[in-house]
């Protein structure tokens, strides 16, 4: 017998189904049916709380951008320095992808559409926070002379992220999320050796 839940819960529990799912398969093939046999509901139940699919995809989205960046957030503020704020940011984003494996299935289908979907709008604010959190770390190392100050801070912001999205799109390809935590290591190292020695 299901146990009755809040709308809130409920909608959390047809999110997190759908990231889950995503884990094996192209959220193009997944169904609002899938959905509901994943966690024991009609089809109508489903609908009951996200009126179509693309509802079911948005607030996946909306779940990524505040939990990643609240992690990434966090990770930074237990740090230090600057530099080991980075350090801490890139191994959270790492165990975040370890942890939901269907989240980069979700952006990079979200980032194939022509359109600008509400869903895809929600993949540009994670980015666009990710920058802007990235951004000021790397001004605060500037300031404090940890890095060289000719470093070009946009240029390292995406050179940070485009890391993560290679490592991302490796673990994909092999179907093993979790190579990422040895892997991340030595390439974090060859970042922070990039960004150069204040004299």
């Amino acid at each position: 017998m299901q146990t009755r839940l809040s709308t809130e819960e409920r909608q959390a529990e047809i999110v997190a189904a759908a990231l889950r799912l995503a884990r094996e398969s192209s959220p193009a093939l997944i169904t609002s049916g899938d959905i509901a046999a994943a966690i024991g509901v009609t089809q109508g139940a489903v609908f009951k709380h996200f009126p179509t699919k693309d509802a079911i995809w948005l607030a996946a989205m909306r779940w990524v951008r505040e939990s990643l960046l609240q992690k990434l957030q966090a990770a930074a503020d237990q740090a230090g320095t600057p530099l080991d704020a980075l350090s801490a940011m890139f191994h959270a984003h790492v165990e975040f992808v370890i942890a939901h494996p269907g989240v980069p299935r979700f952006i990079f289908h979200e980032l194939q559409q022509p359109a600008d979907s509400p869903a895809k709008l929600e993949v540009r604010g994670v980015l666009q926070g990710y920058r802007k959190l990235l951004l000021g770390l790397l001004a605060q190392a500037i300031e404090q002379r940890l890095v060289s100050p000719a470093l070009d801070p946009e240029a390292a912001a995406t050179g940070f992220i485009g890391l993560i999205q290679g490592l991302v799109m490796q673990s994909m390809l092999s179907g093993r999320p979790g190579t990422m935590r040895q892997q991340a290591g030595p390439v974090l190292a060859l970042y922070l050796r990039g960004l150069g020695e204040a004299p």
